[in-house]
């Protein structure tokens, strides 16, 4: 293994050489102390890399220890990625698990498949086997509403009933917890742009690269797969639970490890992220996205303090150095801007991003011959290494420089994290992405079929960003599903001036989810708001589907890009 060195010191082999160092932990009753820590180390084949802070000892890790008999726990709103996720974790690690929601989906085949019960429907007869045991535990999701009647049995029952944030916290006690947070930034032109502007290093920049040089992440779910992957490959036997499907993993969107470190993606929806006291917590940026749960991008601001002030002592907080909003979340000044103030007297504080002011930072991003970006890696000013990786766009630059900020944190020593980038560079350059997240669906006479979760303006511009990136010539025409009456009616000028990236776009329906129209808004009202480029309104994906099939067969042999985007069912628009 290549990084056998993150191993939990009590999975090493006995082989080989002794190491000791000292370190500062704070345990799982929040006390800190300062202790030598000796354990004999597996020998790597291929070289010595750093050892990494962890603690197990005396931890109440639920799933990685023994437990007396096998609890059930009943999962409310199993559909969904986020919960889906938590009761594949629980199955793996030994629960006896079950599961119910109103419409089927392909998480719950896979939870079917891999041993759970999952039903169609809330029903109090869910909670209830022939032998008249009950869950021992209820997870509800974010999505589920009061009144529901499996709460409400649990309830009456004495069924300790959990939120997602809080079985979050209960999952991670004990683990070495990496958190990464943040949502999407909106259209602000970030003092990166005006970096590069004055700098020589732009070498294979096209012209809007520059102009949708903004923050324009691709947030938490690629930094975290991302970062569970690599972390995986190079031997870490991490657990990791990932907001969506990433095809590179065995489980698709979770790792059960036994480790001691945890990978989370940490959502600020309903305040889930408030759950959890990561040791690192990453932090990619921060905006209003969330319209229907936080009243405006101050409320925002406040629970990612409160997140930020949840991680422990000693701990560290990486942050995109590029983003005003989250720099100012630490930023005694006030300013907002990513200069060299942020300090904190509790952990410690690492910037990334592509302005030279972040401690860690990308110069000369290309597009590369595989349709993805190489760039050169400069800490504090220092050439580390040439990065190449096979997705397209800045906001996957973005992506692996918050990855390998995180994995420099996680080591004890800098001149072994140094000698281990070969091998970092390696692995992410293998990482081929998340399911939904600029995926390749196929060709179809000449045209390229893609699809991504984007569902926000600034979402929006990145896929677009990468997709001309990787087709610069051919027409691109963009499919968009608006995600929520609530998102649609406040960010409505934003959208409409996300698509200037696109040849064409066609506008269906809102996708509901969990709301009704309040604001009496659709999606015509967004095609007509849409000045540039050409756009309009076709209510059904089926009808869509009708468009596409005559546009394909009317010229087969010009080159098509066409690019699905929003947060509904699109797979049902493949099937």
């Amino acid at each position: 293994m290549e990084l056998s060195a993150i191993m939990s010191p009590a999975n090493y082999p006995e082989k080989s050489c002794s190491y000791s160092q000292t370190i500062t932990l704070t345990n799982r009753r929040q006390i800190v102390q300062t202790r030598k820590l000796k354990y004999v180390r597996k020998a790597s084949p291929s070289l010595k890399l750093p050892p990494v802070i962890t603690d197990c000892d005396n931890a109440e890790v639920i799933g990685a220890r023994e437990r007396k008999g096998k609890e059930w726990i009943h999962f409310v709103g199993v559909g969904g990625c986020g919960l889906s996720a938590l009761a594949m974790l629980a199955l793996k690690q030994g629960y006896e698990v079950s599961g119910s929601d109103m419409t089927w989906s392909d998480a719950m085949d896979a939870l079917q498949e891999a041993g759970a019960r999952v039903y169609i429907g809330h029903s109090e007869l869910n909670l209830r086997k022939n032998n008249g045991l009950v869950p021992d535990s209820l997870v509800v999701s974010s999505a589920i509403r009061g009144g529901n009647v499996e709460i409400l049995h649990a309830e009456s029952g004495g069924i300790p009933v959990y939120k997602r944030g809080a079985w979050l916290g209960r999952i991670t006690k004990g683990y070495y917890l990496i958190a990464v947070s943040g949502s999407h930034g909106k259209i602000h032109v970030m003092s990166a742009c005006v970096e590069l502007l004055r700098s020589d290093k732009m070498s294979g920049f096209e012209l809007y690269d520059i102009y949708q040089l903004r923050l324009i992440l691709e947030g938490k779910t690629t930094t975290a797969s991302m970062l569970a992957f690599v972390l995986n490959a190079m031997g870490d036997d991490l657990t990791a639970v990932i907001g969506a499907r990433v095809p590179q993993l065995a489980e698709r969107n979770i790792i059960c490890g036994t480790g001691c470190n945890f990978v989370l993606e940490a959502d600020e929806y309903d305040c889930c992220f408030l759950g959890v006291t990561p040791q690192i917590a990453v932090v990619t940026n921060v905006d209003w996205e969330h319209v229907d749960m936080f009243q405006d991008e101050e409320a925002v601001k406040t629970i990612f303090r409160k997140f930020i002030g949840q991680i422990r002592v000693g701990g560290h907080l990486i942050l995109c150095g590029d983003s005003p909003v989250a720099c100012s979340l630490v930023n005694k000044t006030g300013s907002g801007s990513a200069l060299p103030v942020l300090r904190n007297d509790a952990f410690q504080i690492s910037t990334y991003g592509i302005s030279s002011c972040n401690d860690w930072h990308a110069v000369s991003i290309s597009p590369n011959s595989c349709g993805g970006s190489d760039y050169q890696l400069l800490h504090k000013g220092l050439h580390i290494a040439d990065i190449s990786l096979q997705m397209p766009g800045v906001h996957n630059v973005l992506n692996s420089l918050a990855v390998i900020a995180t994995i420099s944190a996680l080591s004890t020593d800098q001149k072994n994290f140094l000698s281990s980038i070969a091998y970092l560079k390696l692995h992410l350059q293998n990482f081929g992405g998340v399911s939904r997240r600029f995926e390749r669906i196929g060709t179809v006479r000449g045209c390229h079929i893609y699809d991504d979760y984007a569902h926000h303006p600034t979402e929006i511009q990145a896929a677009l960003q990468a997709a001309r990136q990787r087709f610069p010539f051919q027409k691109l025409v963009v499919i968009f599903q608006p995600h929520t009456y609530s998102r649609l009616a406040a960010l409505k000028d934003d959208f409409a001036i996300a698509f200037t990236n696109a040849d064409r776009v066609v506008i269906t329906e809102i996708y509901e989810a969990r709301e009704t129209n309040l604001w009496k808004i659709n999606g015509r009202d967004l095609a007509i708001s849409i000045v540039d480029p050409p756009s309009e309104f076709i209510p059904s994906l089926i009808q869509v589907l009708e468009m596409l099939v005559v546009h394909i067969s009317k010229d087969p042999d010009h080159e098509t890009v066409i690019l699905t985007l929003g947060a509904g069912r699109h797979s049902d628009f493949y099937d």
